[in-house]
């Protein structure tokens, strides 16, 4: 697969790339923290495989579906009640607060292609779901800053991913048109906004994707390792 075939023989002038499950495996420590929120609610620990299908559309749907033990994947019919997820999720976020970088850990060859897009020049940006305190937080953990010339957490704008607003926004930001840029994601939010955004969209086959084939999202390029991009 040549990526530059797709972008007139060149790389894309922008990359933006998704955080959790593409970048950084963080579900260790979202379980570790709604666990420990179930916990002081006197509620069933839920686990971290469960918690792997869980994320992926941001923290208050996290805790919603934490709350009502449901695998719901795209919308939750019934809603927890509303006295009881405030509390909840006053203490997640407490409890994330407290452990978001103690067992994450980047994915293989990720330093690798940021190091290579960066020695290309290509400009880089990150636009996640994950509310921009903890964004921040992980990203100077793991020394990933530096790459980025713009970055949107989920509480950033008005809406977030599958919407397109903040792929839109962060390519106004670097004056790049959608023809000259790729999203890389793990999941249906992230191909959703892409194909949307009418930017062409590279997909992890690693990722979180609430136990579903990220293949079936049509993503137009899927790739098991982010050097893949790099030949």
């Amino acid at each position: 697969m040549r990526l530059t075939s797709h972008f007139n023989d060149q790389l894309p002038r922008l990359v933006l790339f998704d955080l959790d499950g593409t970048l950084l495996d963080s579900v260790p420590d979202l379980a570790l923290a709604i666990d420990r929120m179930l916990a002081a609610l006197d509620l069933p620990f839920a686990g971290e495989t469960q918690v792997r299908n869980w994320v992926g559309n941001g923290a208050p749907l996290l805790v919603k579906r934490a709350l009502l033990g449901s695998g719901a994947v795209r919308d939750i019919d019934d809603e927890p009640d509303e006295a009881l997820f405030e509390q909840a999720f006053a203490l997640f976020l407490h409890h994330y607060g407290q452990c978001s970088a103690e067992q994450s850990q980047l994915y293989a060859g990720v330093r690798e292609y940021l190091d290579f897009l960066q020695t290309q020049q290509v400009d880089m940006g990150l636009v996640t779901n994950k509310p921009i305190r903890f964004t921040e937080t992980l990203l100077d953990e793991f020394d990933l800053r530096r790459y980025f010339s713009v970055v949107l957490g989920g509480d950033s704008l008005e809406e977030k991913k599958p919407h397109p607003l903040p792929l839109l926004h962060a390519m106004t930001q670097r004056g790049s048109t959608a023809e000259q840029t790729l999203m890389i994601g793990d999941s249906r939010s992230d191909i959703k906004a892409a194909q949307a955004a009418g930017c062409q969209v590279a997909a992890v086959t690693y990722g979180y994707n609430h136990g579903e084939p990220v293949s079936i999202y049509q993503p137009d390029f899927m790739i098991d390792d982010l050097r893949a991009l790099m030949s």
